[in-house]
């Protein structure tokens, strides 16, 4: 690492940094990365087990930590979740939409409820954070959001309808945020990862679906460390998108 990047690096030193679907794969990767570099914490999660899990070992290394039970589709728990933040810590300089879920089903077998948890999570989630958000960072004179999508976002496949509309939607609302928010001096990025090693697959064992093979996936501390490099860069520059990908990417190009 380059002096220069390390001092971008210690410019994050206690920063407050937001980060949903904390409890598990890219989301706990990228608590930890930010953690590494001095950051506290407010981790997100519906799933509270896993969330004490990642919160209770980021403290044990002495890192600041809030833990906020969250379904990030809901509004008035997106909301709670932003005060107790703010109840903690009088700032909020980046947050990280992570959160994100997939039901792998043709459209003639997904049923609505299914259709709209995907849409729910995936888009409403990051909408909801930049709602709460926005008003925060106008008034303390800037900030960073960043939302996840996913190579689903650029290309298509096969039964997977409900995650293809939320990841194409969730790039048109990053980049219109990200216009939204330039006079503010909040800048958005949007990441674009292709396959990752996470629980993400886990529910293809459920369906009879083949996993990927683990050589065309990457590590989502790879992509964790990406989204952490876009949140060092000096604030009279933005990294738009980013899109990261195994060297064996399928979905690319």
């Amino acid at each position: 690492m380059s002096s220069q990047e390390e001092q971008w690096r210690e410019s994050l030193r206690g920063k407050v940094v937001l980060v949903t679907g904390a409890g598990s794969g890219l989301g706990e990767a990228t608590a930890r990365a930010f953690a590494a570099t001095g950051c506290r914490l407010a981790c997100l999660d519906i799933n509270q087990t896993e969330l004490e899990r990642v919160s209770q070992a980021l403290e044990a290394e002495g890192n600041e930590v809030l833990a906020c039970g969250c379904d990030v589709s809901q509004a008035e728990a997106v909301e709670q979740s932003v005060a107790r933040v703010l109840g903690r810590w009088p700032h909020i300089d980046v947050a990280v939409n992570c959160a994100a879920i997939d039901h792998t089903l043709s459209v003639t077998e997904m049923s609505v409820a299914q259709w709209d948890q995907v849409i729910g999570v995936n888009l409403r989630g990051p909408f909801l954070v930049a709602r709460a958000l926005f008003p925060v960072m106008r008034q303390q004179g800037g900030g960073h959001i960043i939302n996840v999508a996913s190579t689903a976002a650029l290309r298509a496949w096969a039964n997977a309808s409900a995650y293809h509309a939320s990841k194409w939607g969730l790039l048109g609302f990053s980049r219109a945020l990200s216009v939204e928010g330039r006079p503010h001096g909040i800048r958005v990025t949007t990441i674009i990862p292709g396959g990752m090693r996470t629980h993400f697959f886990d529910r293809f064992l459920t369906q009879g679906i083949p996993l990927p093979p683990p050589e065309l996936l990457q590590d989502p501390a790879t992509v964790a460390a990406t989204i952490v490099f876009a949140a060092s860069l000096p604030t009279e520059s933005a990294l738009q998108e980013i899109l990261v990908t195994p060297l064996n990417e399928t979905s690319w190009p």
